[in-house]
Order: structure tokens, then C-alpha cells, then sequence
């Protein structure tokens, strides 16, 4: 959030330097909730906490005796399901990149697994 944060705020700063003196009239509250808002929204925390937590039990799974797969798909699924959340979230390109290259890894990972049942 602290990249987003400061960025939204040189945006921010930049139009209300561009509105002048009708800049007054803006509600300040608002416009700092919308900002709080935003950033929130954009915030990847949660999303990168639970990613590392199902890597760490897809590493846990794999190494263990008896029936996995089913197991291991469903971490998949739900890796695959964080990292596009982060995706959706991050308005970046080099993140879109990095989240193309993960999906493509995460299928490659899931034929795998589908083949050694």
C-alpha cells in the first residue's frame, strides 16, 4: 500500500496544484476517503499471506506418503485463485507479466500432478 499510497498522492497533488484556486471548493474529507479507499482496494497483503501460506502446505503435501493429488489440485486452485486476485489488484505491468508467467508455471505444475496419479 505505501507505493500506491504515494503515488495516488503526487497524482492527487498534481491535479490540485492544476485546479487553482478552485481547489477551496473540493471536499477535502471526501476526496481523502476516496484516496484511503483506493488504496485499501489495492492493498495485496492478505493476498500474499495466504499465497505463502498454501505454499508452504503444497512444499508439506508433496513430500508425504500416500494419496496427494487431490490434495495438491486444490492448493493449486487456491494459489491460482490468489494470484489473480493480486492481479486484478496491482495495476502494474511488470506484475501482470510476473502473474501470466505464475498461471502458466501453476498449469504446468497441475499437468504433473495429473499425470503421476
Amino acid at each position: 500500500g505505501g507505493l500506491i499510497a504515494a503515488r495516488l498522492r503526487e497524482r492527487v497533488e498534481g491535479l490540485l496544484a492544476e485546479l487553482g484556486a478552485a481547489r477551496d471548493a473540493l471536499d477535502v474529507s471526501r476526496l481523502t476517503g476516496e484516496i484511503a479507499l483506493a488504496v485499501d482496494r489495492a492493498d495485496v497483503t492478505e493476498e500474499l499471506t495466504r499465497l505463502r501460506s498454501h505454499l508452504d502446505q503444497f512444499s508439506a503435501s508433496h513430500g508425504g506418503e500416500g494419496p496427494r493429488g487431490r490434495k495438491l489440485e486444490f492448493l493449486l486452485q487456491e494459489l491460482h485463485r490468489e494470484i489473480n486476485t493480486t492481479g486484478a489488484k496491482v495495476q502494474d505491468s511488470r506484475m501482470s507479466a510476473l502473474v501470466v508467467e505464475v498461471k502458466s508455471d501453476l498449469e504446468k505444475i497441475r499437468e504433473i500432478i495429473l499425470n503421476i496419479e
